[in-house]
């Protein structure tokens, strides 16, 4: 994740410009897919369709918040298993209201 910063609360460290957040944690898009597939608990068909590739991988550093105090609670399925939850309430209150207007 990627994100604009402001002065840390914890450490009093600013970072200006955009600063890399996440756990050290690499995931393919596959993987990623599989993860909240998982938590939905529902059954999709993946279809891999021909196409320029683009890069195989992105280096990136977590450096610059480490230098805050700030560290990952969570890897990946944890922390879909934590957000998916809340994600689906929003989705089913907005279906709710839309199919009320």
């Amino acid at each position: 994740m990627l994100m604009h910063s402001n002065p840390s609360a914890g450490s009093g460290q600013r970072l200006e410009g955009p600063v890399n957040i996440g756990c050290p944690q690499y995931v393919t898009v596959d993987e990623l897919v599989a993860t909240v597939v998982a938590e939905s608990g529902k059954r999709i068909n993946v279809k891999h369709v021909p196409g320029p590739v683009g890069v195989q991988s992105r280096n990136f550093s977590n450096a610059r918040i480490y230098t805050t105090g700030w560290q990952a609670k969570h890897f990946l399925k944890d922390g879909i298993a934590l957000t998916y939850p809340w994600i689906e309430s929003r989705v089913k209150k907005a279906q709710k209201i839309a199919r009320n207007s």
